[in-house]
C-alpha cells in the first residue's frame, strides 16, 4: 500500500493520512481514491498543492527542554497576516515542542490533542483559506548540559534567529539573536571561514597600495587589520555589537562568560524561487477565453 500512497500523493499533492484513507475507502483504486479526496474536502487543497508558497511566517517556540525555530509558508503576505493563519502557526509550534522528532517528515506526522497531524492541519488550512499552506522547515535545539539560547523574532514575523551558546544569561543572549537578525553574519568566527576564502582575501589585500614601501612588519600589521575589518562583514564575533556600541560581539560574549556554539537564522521564503505574476497578461488571457 505504501507505493500506492506515494503515487496518489504525487498525483494529488494531498497529505499522507488523506491518501491512506482514500485508498482504504476505494479498495486501492487510484481513480476512485482521487474522487474520494475531491468529495471529502481535499479538492481545494489538491488544486493548490503545486502552487509556490514563498510568503508566510517564521516563528520560535520554546519550553524548558527545547527551542524550535520553524517556517510556515503561504502564497501571499495577505494570508500571512490572517488571524487563522497565525493561530495555525502557534498551534504547530505547540505541537513541535510537546513531541519528539528528528526530521521534517517526522514532524509532519506529529498530532495535536484532537488526533490531527500537522500535515492534516496544513491541508485543512489550504482548503479553508484558499492558498497553499505548508510547514517548510524546522530546527530543534535541546536545552541540556548548560546549553542556553537567545531567541528573537522580528516584529514583521519574516525574520527570526536562535543563538546557541554554552553558559550565559538568556536575556542577554537575546540581544545576540537580535544582532544576528539585523546583520545576518555568514559565519560564527574566523575559524569557521573556509581557508580558501581567507587566502583569497589575503592575496587581494597584498596588492593594496597601502602596503607599498612599508617595512615587512608594518605590512603584516596593516594586512592583519584589513583582513579583520573585512571578516567583520562575514563573522559574528568580529562584528560591532549593534545592541552595545564600542565592542565586538566576541568581546561581549567574553564579558558574560558565554561560549558561542551555533547560529540559526530564518527569513521567510529564502531560497524559494518566487513566481512573479503578470496581471495584465492574466487578464488578457482570461478575456480571450
Amino acid at each position: 500500500m505504501g507505493d500506492l500512497i506515494k503515487k496518489l500523493r504525487e498525483i494529488t499533492g494531498a497529505g499522507f493520512v488523506d491518501c491512506k484513507k482514500a485508498l482504504e475507502a476505494s479498495n486501492n483504486d487510484i481513480d476512485a481514491a482521487i474522487e474520494w479526496l475531491q468529495k471529502n474536502g481535499a479538492a481545494k487543497a489538491i488544486k493548490k498543492a503545486g502552487n509556490i508558497a514563498a510568503d508566510g511566517m517564521v516563528a520560535i517556540s520554546k519550553n524548558d527542554k527545547v527551542a524550535v525555530i520553524y517556517e510556515v509558508n503561504s502564497q501571499t503576505d495577505f494570508v500571512a497576516m490572517n488571524e487563522d493563519f497565525k493561530k495555525l502557526v502557534n498551534q504547530i509550534g505547540n505541537i513541535l515542542i510537546s513531541n519528539e522528532f528528528t526530521s521534517l517528515e517526522e514532524a509532519l506526522n506529529l498530532k495535536d490533542t484532537s488526533g490531527k497531524t500537522i500535515e492534516e492541519l496544513t491541508v485543512e488550512a489550504t482548503a479553508k483559506i484558499g492558498e497553499k499552506i505548508a510547514l517548510r522547515r524546522i530546527e530543534k535545539i535541546e536545552l541540556k548540559d548548560d546549553i542556553k539560547v537567545g531567541t528573537y523574532v522580528h516584529f514583521d514575523n519574516k525574520k527570526a534567529a536562535i543563538f546557541v551558546a554554552k553558559g550565559g544569561d538568556e536575556e542577554k543572549l537575546k540581544g545576540i539573536a537580535m544582532h544576528i537578525v539585523a546583520m545576518n553574519p555568514e559565519y560564527m568566527n574566523e575559524e569557521a571561514v573556509p581557508k580558501t576564502k581567507i587566502n583569497e582575501l589575503k592575496l587581494n589585500f597584498s596588492q593594496s597600495p597601502a602596503l607599498q614601501g612599508k617595512p615587512e612588519k608594518i605590512q603584516e600589521s596593516i594586512l592583519a587589520g584589513m583582513l579583520r575589518k573585512e571578516l567583520s562583514n562575514y563573522t559574528l564575533t568580529e562584528q560591532d555589537y549593534v545592541v552595545e556600541s564600542g565592542k565586538t560581539v566576541g568581546k561581549y560574549l567574553q564579558e558574560i562568560n558565554s561560549t558561542p556554539i551555533k547560529i540559526i537564522r530564518y527569513e521567510v521564503g529564502e531560497g524559494i524561487e518566487k513566481h512573479e505574476v503578470d496581471f495584465a497578461a492574466e487578464v488578457a488571457a482570461q478575456m480571450k477565453k
